[in-house]
């Protein structure tokens, strides 16, 4: 049965725009973290955005070295699932915190963790397909992060001007349907290695 590396393709195309979502969501929240809905002072508004490219960097440096011991569906589907369950945090936790700060930063975190596994694991997946032109096919899939977070900003912007930005935790919600539903497709598509098993990546 021939494999479907499309498929991996698309699952791909969806991690980098999971990416983009984590990466430019909660910014375009920060004044309004600040005046209306938890009141978080400005100082600790700086903190999230250094929270999440700090969590990445981390699991950056960890995951390519570990992946392929770990495995790159595991730590794939693993990516999906914690952007998802991040983002949906972020609509939930602050409200169960005195403080709704610490419930932003846990939300955060979380997706980070899943922003960084895709950092490392969508190029390498897709660069061991065995795709025709090659370098087309790379540099499609990182416009992907670019197209994300367009439609991100637009999207997000145009639901809060019709809506109101108070309601915000919907768009957060459906923003995170986006990975919870590419399990799905990281879970059933083919999955090569660029490396011999249980040796990681430089």
């Amino acid at each position: 049965m021939q494999k479907n590396y499309k498929k991996t393709l698309l699952a791909c195309y969806l991690g980098f725009i999971t990416q983009a979502i984590t990466a430019n969501f909660a910014p375009l929240l920060f004044w309004n973290f600040h005046e209306n809905a938890y009141h978080i002072p400005l100082g600790k508004i700086a903190l999230i955005p250094l929270a999440f490219f700090l969590t990445q960097l981390i699991v950056d440096a960890l995951c390519a070295r570990y992946v392929d011991k770990i495995g790159y569906r595991k730590a794939i589907i693993a990516s999906q699932v914690a952007a998802g369950l991040g983002l949906i945090g972020l609509a939930f936790l602050p409200d169960l915190f005195s403080d709704p700060f610490i419930g932003v930063i846990i939300s955060v975190i979380i997706y980070a963790i899943g922003s960084g596994l895709i950092e490392v694991l969508c190029s390498p997946i897709v660069e061991a397909c065995p795709f025709d032109h090659k370098e087309k096919v790379m540099s499609l899939l990182h416009s992907f992060y670019c197209w994300g977070s367009l439609g991100v900003v637009l999207f997000s912007t145009l639901f809060f001007f019709a809506f109101g930005i108070e309601n915000w935790k919907i768009v957060s919600c459906v923003w995170a349907l986006v990975p919870l539903l590419n399990i799905y497709n990281f879970a059933t598509c083919p999955i090569e290695h660029l490396v011999e098993e249980r040796k990681g990546m430089t």
